[in-house]
């Protein structure tokens, strides 16, 4: 496929600011990854930076090479090295240092590992729990090859908000996810948190990869069925030119119109829907930062995390 030149919309705003430069150094000071910076996040600036908060990052566990080879992401795949036995405690100091209230934490997928590294993520939610319980804790998970002890650890570790993203619909699964994951088994990890706790579940789609709009609403319905609480939409943007290159541009309207459909009709709590939202995005950290710590009703919820967010 030709180049395609980014629209207007999409011109972002390089990483600088004072907290920015602190967050970094403060990961560096502990050698913790972020999938901000592994995935060229397009919001790196913007959510490091804050606006009124001490910023926003996601920490990713477990190392910066993954045992998948999705053809949309830019994390390098093979070579993984042993787990770091310090990386939760690290990873909770790093979270006091910053002075965050709410924490997101993803990670690599780690196949090779007897427990896919569960074990490692709960650890990690639990050190931060510890030093701090009122620290809300939001975790992105890898889908365990569909295996439920493994997830139940993940529930067990008592986080506030559990998302994994489904990503694409159906039929794009492949060649966009690695052939170990599918929309199938990313689903039945999404319905059993839903089945086995009352912690908030999360996915995210990216849009401009070739769906059709009747394949989105579809993919929006099998999620309720899932009883899914929250959905992002973004702009699916190529990390390289080895990656797969971007069937559309999606205008931002269309993104509203997904919003409305996904909130109005399929009555998800929320959705961040925009070209540059992904799906550890401050809009959604501020909707269930609403909803947990300040008791606010789902419209006031929505409303406060889009007056914030911009959105």
């Amino acid at each position: 496929m030709a180049y395609r030149r980014k629209p207007d919309w999409l011109k972002m705003r390089p990483p600088s600011g004072r907290r920015f430069t602190e967050i970094k150094q403060t990961l560096r000071d502990r050698d913790l990854h972020t999938v901000c910076e592994e995935a060229n996040c397009p919001n790196l600036g913007e959510c490091w930076s804050g606006r009124d908060g001490p910023g926003t990052a996601t920490f990713m566990l477990m190392g910066d090479r993954c045992s998948r080879g999705c053809n949309f992401c830019d994390v390098q795949t093979g070579g993984m090295e042993s787990l770091d036995p310090d990386e939760p405690a690290n990873v909770a100091e790093a979270v006091a240092e910053i002075g965050l209230d709410y924490v997101v934490l993803t990670s690599v997928d780690r196949d090779d590992l007897p427990d896919q590294g569960a074990g490692h993520f709960a650890r990690t939610i639990r050190e931060i729990k510890r030093r701090d319980p009122e620290v809300l804790v939001e975790v992105l998970i890898p889908d365990f090859q569909g295996e439920e002890r493994l997830v139940r650890k993940i529930i067990d570790a008592e986080p506030d908000v559990i998302a994994h993203n489904i990503e694409t619909v159906e039929r794009l699964q492949w060649p966009i996810r690695d052939r170990r994951a599918n929309y199938e088994q990313s689903l039945s990890v999404l319905e059993q948190v839903e089945r086995e706790s009352d912690i908030y579940t999360k996915t995210s789609l990216m849009l401009g990869l070739g769906e059709y709009h009747h394949e989105i609403y579809q993919t929006l319905s099998d999620l309720r069925e899932a009883d899914v609480d929250i959905v992002t939409f973004g702009q699916y943007l190529q990390p390289s030119r080895s990656h797969l290159d971007v069937f559309d541009y999606v205008h931002p309207d269309a993104f509203e119109t997904w919003r409305r459909v996904a909130e109005d009709e399929f009555d998800f709590l929320y959705c961040a829907s925009g070209p540059m939202v992904r799906s550890s995005y401050k809009a959604g950290e501020l909707f269930v930062d609403a909803l947990l710590r300040d008791g606010k009703s789902v419209d006031q919820a929505r409303a406060e995390a889009r007056a914030a967010a911009g959105n």
